[in-house]
């Protein structure tokens, strides 16, 4: 394995990403609703408009928490408390879904798309192994993902600090979970679904089979994160630390796989491979 080689493909994979502007243009939208326009949409209309209803709603989610989760929100006005419920626990997932969505979308052209382009020949004779290529790729299409994250996490963490925070006594957010989820959950559950979609690429013959095909892969993967991430939030302190333990082992198992059974025919579409 050179990292020098793998290195290159990431790049490559990167600069074409940068110049699809019909690709991430509508990404950068999906994080920015998830990420900016619903949270600000829900805080505002319960901290400045007051309306009673949706606190009423809200309070009613927050009451079926767990004891322990509940115990966590602080003493405060009805407000301050349903804000500090919907930021923290039913809204953490989003730190998840949106990443895994994105990541899927790059991972599912990539390998088909070469193809289509015309690229697959000269990737396939490249210096850099089946192996080197798979594995830059699955860590290109994770870039995205990962980006999206960095910076809506960013930007969710100011609206929340800013518009729940004087609610609630200050400034709070990220707090200990979300860190767990963002740095340490998160990761390996991209690496995971990747491993698959970017083998699933490899074998179809066009963008639109290969993105149909991963959505049967990536939506049970991303119950799955979302139950996790949701269950993190709301169970032990330490629960955050098990499910990435176990999701890192699932992801390297995976990774693992994905490297040995790539091969060069599959790059060409001449021959079963990945």
């Amino acid at each position: 394995m050179n990292a020098r080689r793998v290195a290159v493909v990431v790049r490559t994979e990167l600069r074409q990403l940068a110049q699809a502007r019909d690709f991430w243009g509508p990404m950068v939208i999906l994080g920015a609703i998830f990420f900016a326009v619903i949270p600000t949409s829900l805080f505002l209309t319960i901290t400045q408009i007051g309306d009673v209803e949706v606190v009423g709603k809200v309070s009613q989610a927050v009451e079926v928490l767990p004891e322990s989760t509940q115990s966590q929100i602080p003493d405060a006005s009805p407000e301050g408390r349903t804000t500090y419920a919907l930021a923290v626990f039913l809204l953490a997932p989003i730190a998840i879904v949106v990443p895994l969505t994105i990541s899927t979308a790059v991972g599912a052209a990539s390998l088909v798309g070469e193809r289509e382009k015309g690229t697959g020949e000269f990737l396939a004779h490249s210096p850099a192994a089946a192996k080197e290529i798979y594995l830059g790729k699955v860590i290109a299409s994770m870039v995205p993902g990962y980006l999206t994250t960095a910076v809506g996490f960013g930007a969710y963490s100011l609206i929340v600090n800013l518009l729940v925070g004087p609610e609630v006594g200050g400034w709070f957010f990220p707090t200990r979970q979300w860190w767990v989820m963002v740095l340490w959950v998160l990761p390996p559950f991209l690496a995971i679904t990747l491993s698959i979609v970017l083998r699933l690429s490899g074998r179809v013959r066009s963008t639109a089979a290969a993105q149909q095909a991963s959505g049967l892969v990536t939506l049970p993967l991303i119950g799955i994160a979302y139950a996790q991430a949701t269950g993190s939030m709301f169970g032990a302190a330490r629960t955050g630390w098990y499910v990435g333990a176990l999701a890192w082992v699932i992801a390297v198992a995976s990774l693992a796989g994905g490297m040995r059974s790539v091969r060069r025919a599959r790059l060409l579409g001449v021959a079963d491979g990945i």
